[in-house]
């Protein structure tokens, strides 16, 4: 989510369209990638512009389908989408910034796990905080059915920014056919490297197959290998605060045990042992056969050729299961597992929803329609297909996954319960740490030598953190 939140590409292009998926570019996308503008309200019209992480096409079908949903609240509401293309979510924010300097800034923003400390940090959106405490007797619904995992993931400082609308962990889809054909067993909820490796050397042996592919992301990329290897790019903590929230609307989950204040993304660690050994293993993946050298960016590649059964395994969140089924993927032909085990059995997961810029000058009316679009009837109408993953555990259901699969479906929401996950590191730097990430793999990649990149990495994030201060 990463929030939060486009086509059939990865989880963060899953956000472009809600969640991802090539029909997904919704307002998942947009819940990591929407902007909406209001205008005057009363009798006179109010226009709603929302920023689409993603194609026009796919931006005017998705403002036909919600346009009804937000006239529900006013019937002189106009809505209006219009797409923002990018490579991948550091494109995004800079164009969105770039409105917001030419001083056109939207009324609320659809915005993911990438961009929630960036805008926070600038002053550009508001805290909810006041707006929750406010409606807690109506939201307590809400709470009860989202994992504070996820609510944590959208506070900044002690403040809630959004209130999640969707997420996606990166999970590991595997090709049932191509295993069934290498004689493989599926994999088991604690399956390690060493099984994922064995699977991958048998699966290396099929014509045209590739054991394993990846893209070069912050997302779902060797990232995942990372977490599971106990690393990280930046030092992790917490900040302190949120009480105000965890003492009513989660009182007495034990879910919510030890919730602070959201994640707080410290000094650089880009080039420490867990993380330069985890890209070193990529290298040697590939040297060994099961793996490529990866694509920058969105994974709709990587979507095309795993539906194609040119590929075993493949990291994914739940956009990928409507992403699969679009490409003409039967339920049956792939499923997925949590992510295999290193020294730790940890998931990297992204989550969005939307956030109010400070600029507006109807924050009330926004807020009524960020309310609007947490609603369980809300979330077929942005996300339609299972093009990403609700927030809310009661849509997580056999009957959504009956016609798309796969068949272990509830690996999807349980993986904020019975593995552990923490968002991927997106501290107000962001577009230098995409950027940097995006440029120094390459060079690992290409080079075969981990260490040296990292280390560049390292500056890159150090001279970045400097400039900030």
């Amino acid at each position: 989510m990463d929030s939060s939140i486009a086509p059939q590409i990865s989880r963060r292009d899953l956000f472009r369209v809600g969640g991802v998926g090539a029909a997904g570019l919704s307002l998942a996308a947009l819940t990591g990638c929407s902007v909406f503008g209001s205008g005057s309200g009363g009798s006179s019209a109010t226009t709603f512009t929302i920023a689409y992480f993603g194609d026009q096409k796919s931006a005017t079908a998705l403002q036909k389908r919600l346009a009804p949903k937000i006239r529900s609240i006013d019937k002189s509401i106009t809505l209006s989408i219009n797409a923002v293309n990018g490579t991948d979510w550091n494109d995004f924010f800079s164009k969105i910034l770039t409105q917001i300097a030419a001083g056109s800034p939207p009324d609320i923003v659809g915005v993911p796990t990438e961009g929630l400390q960036l805008l926070a940090e600038k002053g550009l959106a508001i805290p909810l905080d006041d707006y929750v405490t406010k409606d807690m007797s109506k939201l307590k619904s809400y709470f009860a059915d989202v994992h504070p995992s996820l609510v944590e993931a959208m506070m900044y400082k002690g403040h809630l920014y959004e209130l999640p609308v969707d997420f996606n962990a990166g999970n590991m889809f595997f090709d049932t056919t191509l295993f069934q054909r290498a004689g493989v067993a599926a994999p088991a909820p604690d399956w390690t490297f060493d099984d994922f490796e064995a699977a991958g050397r048998k699966i290396a042996t099929l014509p045209n197959v590739n054991a394993f592919d990846w893209v070069v992301r912050l997302w779902g990329s060797w990232t995942s290998f990372m977490y599971a290897n106990g690393g990280n790019l930046l030092e992790e903590g917490k900040y302190a605060g949120g009480d105000w929230l965890w003492n009513t609307a989660y009182a007495g989950d034990s879910a919510a045990k030890g919730r602070q204040g959201g994640w707080k993304w410290g000094q650089p660690t880009a080039n420490s042992a867990a993380v330069v050994e985890s890209l070193e293993y990529m290298i040697e993946l590939k040297k060994a056969g099961l793996s490529p050298s990866p694509d920058v960016g969105g994974g709709g590649t990587l979507q095309g050729l795993f539906s194609a059964n040119r590929i075993g395994m493949a990291i994914g969140g739940g956009f990928w299961a409507g992403g699969l089924h679009d490409a003409g993927m039967k339920n049956g032909s792939f499923d997925v597992q949590y992510f295999p085990t290193g020294k730790v059995q940890r998931q990297l997961l992204g989550t969005g929803g939307y956030a109010i810029f400070k600029s507006s000058k109807k924050k009330d009316l926004a807020w009524e329609i960020v309310k609007l679009l947490i609603e369980p009837e809300s979330f077929d109408i942005i996300y339609p297909g299972n093009t990403t993953t609700s927030a809310r555990r009661s849509l997580s259901t056999a009957a959504r996954y009956k016609t798309t699969g796969p068949e272990h479906w509830q690996t999807f929401y349980d993986s904020l319960s019975d593995v552990d996950v923490a968002p991927i590191p997106a501290p107000p730097i962001y577009n230098a740490l995409a950027t940097s990430l995006n440029q120094r793999t390459t060079q690992a990649i290409s080079t075969g030598n981990a260490k040296s990149a990292l280390d560049g990495m390292q500056r890159d994030l150090e001279s970045a953190l400097a400039s900030k201060s």
